[in-house]
Parts: structure tokens; sequence; C-alpha cells
């Protein structure tokens, strides 16, 4: 297992600095819109903040119960209250600042110690507690995040004319991606053993990876979406269908409740409807394939659909640079993505005694408390 390092430790005051800064932009944004009369703008904003906090507390509830399991109930009871007003995200912030500032500051490890000794313990509950936020994250990248980027531009194609606090919050959705996605890269490399460091160079090629295609599909739903909500609206359901039943496929096991299960099955849905995901170890060779050959082709079919059917509204949102910030962000893209499954992506995320078809089935579970709940995560 990696080491929890002083970097890490102000990269993790920095994240929570850039949470809580995404909050009051949030809000920023909203009223600025109430004021300007735009009020289906505001709801649609606090309704993404709302859905997003809402099921993140749920998760990092149900994960704060299974872990305390068997300990004083009355701190349950407060750590329930906690995440009933949306701030469980700052109690998880709380202990992994508290544990990363002990390994990093107040104890000396030694390369030959054994997972017994009292400081790789406290390294592997920092890495721990660090792994459950990254992995909120995720969580409210794309429940709120990406949908609020896909909105602005949206707004921006629309009406032609943007806004300072526009812009800050394309950029603040822009940070907020990009933070989140290596972050868990970065927490995906800590948490399981024998793993190569995740450098500068495989950090970037996997952020450029990730930006240019979701980019490239947020310009082509709102593409879609200016030509007709409707149809957008039937596109994205239809392909959260797709996402859901391909988990429901898998046969995971993140959850201990069922209903849990599908709760999670139902957000991996949501996720792969925006970036592709592996929610269960082994090769994804075919399957990330077939993903972005999908995502190519709905692309292009949009903007055929623009030259062919509705040429009349071609200038009117300056198609040509639309368009071409589209097709270029998609093609590198994939080149990024290529490049970084050919020589930066570890083969497998688990150890070779357990690198089996059962990695996230019923063994995975029995084996959830000692492996850590990235183990059941969205392997990638």
């Amino acid at each position: 297992m990696m080491k929890f390092t002083k970097q890490n430790f102000f990269f993790l005051v920095g994240g929570m600095i850039i949470y809580v800064v995404d909050i009051g932009v949030d809000f920023w944004v909203v009223s600025r819109y109430f004021c300007q009369g735009q009020y289906s703008w505001s709801i649609l904003i606090l309704c993404f903040r709302g859905l997003s906090s809402l099921i993140t507390q749920i998760f990092s509830y149900e994960w704060f119960k299974n872990d305390w399991e068997g300990t004083d109930t009355r701190k349950l009871k407060l750590v329930f209250l906690v995440h009933l007003f949306q701030c469980g995200i700052f109690i998880r912030y709380w202990f992994a600042l508290k544990y990363g500032h002990q390994v990093t500051f107040k104890q000396t490890s030694r390369r030959d110690a054994s997972e017994a000794d009292p400081s790789n313990f406290i390294q592997k509950q920092t890495i721990d507690a660090v792994t459950d936020i990254n992995m909120l994250r995720v969580f409210k990248t794309f429940l709120e995040t990406t949908p609020q980027l896909f909105l602005q531009i949206y707004i921006l194609m629309e009406r032609g004319k943007t806004n300072f606090y526009q812009y800050a919050a394309i950029i603040m959705s822009f940070c907020g991606i990009s933070l989140s996605m290596v972050d868990y890269q970065i927490s995906l490399r800590k948490s399981l053993p024998d793993k190569d460091e995740f450098r500068v160079l495989s950090k970037l090629v996997y952020l450029f990876y990730k930006l240019l295609t979701i980019t490239s599909w947020m310009l082509s739903i709102s593409l879609i979406t200016l030509l007709s909500v409707r149809i957008s609206v039937i596109l994205l359901i239809f392909l959260w269908i797709c996402g859901f039943t391909w988990t429901l496929k898998q046969h995971t096991t993140f959850c201990k409740s069922e209903k849990m299960e599908y709760l999670y099955r139902t957000v991996v849905g949501i996720i792969l409807i925006v970036s592709f995901f592996n929610v269960k170890g082994g090769r994804t060779k075919v399957c990330i394939s077939i993903y972005y050959a999908t995502h190519t082709v709905v692309t292009l079919g949009i903007l055929f659909v623009y030259m062919f059917w509705k040429p009349s509204i071609i200038e009117e949102i300056c198609f040509t640079i639309v368009g071409i910030l589209t097709v270029s962000s998609l093609v590198s893209g994939i080149i990024f993505l290529v490049v970084y499954y050919s020589h930066f992506h570890p083969t497998t995320y688990c150890r070779p005694q357990a690198c089996s078809d059962e990695v996230d089935g019923v063994a995975g579970q029995k084996d959830r408390v000692e492996t850590g709940r990235f183990q059941n995560f969205l392997t990638q």
C-alpha cells in the first residue's frame, strides 16, 4: 500500500476549500438567475445540487453505519443528524485531515514496519478516509457538476451572451470534474496493493482523456437540446436504461442491503450516460470500444442533423465553432484514451489470489471489510 504524503495532505485541504467555494458559487449563480427572472435555471441548479447532496449523504451515512457496526449508538445518532442536515462530507473531511495530519506531521514510518504497526494502521485509516471522500466526489461529479456544466453550455448557446457568474460556474464545473477524476485514480492506486504510482504524466493523460470526451459529449447533448428538449430527454433516459441494465447484468455487490445496491446501480447508470466506468474487475477493451463507438455515432449523427435538417439556425449558435470543438474534443479524447490504456493503466485492480470472476461477487463481499470498499467500487 502506498504512503499518504504531505503533498496528499495539502491536496486534501485544497479539495475541501474548493468544495466549499463550489457551494458558494452555486448559490451565487442561483441568486443571479433568480434576480434576472430566470427561475427555471435557478430551480434546475438547485435540483441538481439537492439530488446530489441527498444521494451522497445516504451513501456516506450507510458507510459510517457499516464501519461503526457494534459501536456506540449515540455517536451514530449524532452522525445521522449531521447527515440529515446535509453536512456529512465535512465529518469525513475532519477524519481524513485528523488522520492525515497525524501520519504526515507526527509520525515517522519505517519501511520494514508490519501492518500491525500503529503508524501503518493510521496510514491505512487515512487512505480509507480519503478514498471514501473521493468515492463520494465521483457521485457528486456526475450527479451535480456535469449536469450543471451541460446547463451552462446550453444557456451559453441559447442566449449567445454570457456574464461573469456564468464563466465562474463553468470554470468551477471543470475544476470539480478535473479534481474528482484525478483524485479517484490516485485513491484507486493507493487503496489497492502492488500498483504503480500515479505519476504526473499519467495524471495528465488521464485528465485530458476524461475532460475532452466529457466536453465533446456535453456539447453534443447541448446541441440536441437546442434542437428539441423532448428528443434530448428521451435520448438521456434511453442511455440511462442501457447503463442501468448493463449494471444489473454485472451482478454488483457493492452494498450490503438490496435497496442500497439498487440505488448504487441507479447512480452508475447515470454515470454511464456521461463517461465509461467498469463496475467489475476484468478486461474492458470490448466494453469501452462499444461505449465510445456509440458516443461517436450519436455525436456525428447530431452534427449531421443540424447540417441537413436545421440549417437555418446554424449561424445563430456559431455552429461551425461548436462543431469543430465537438469533433476535435472527441478525437483528441479518444487519442488520450488509447495512450492511457496502452501505457499507463494497470492491467488489474485486485490481489493475485482474488483475481477471479468473483472479485465483485459473493467472495468479494465476504472480504469487503478486509480489502476495503474500493475493491467493490468502480474499478476502471
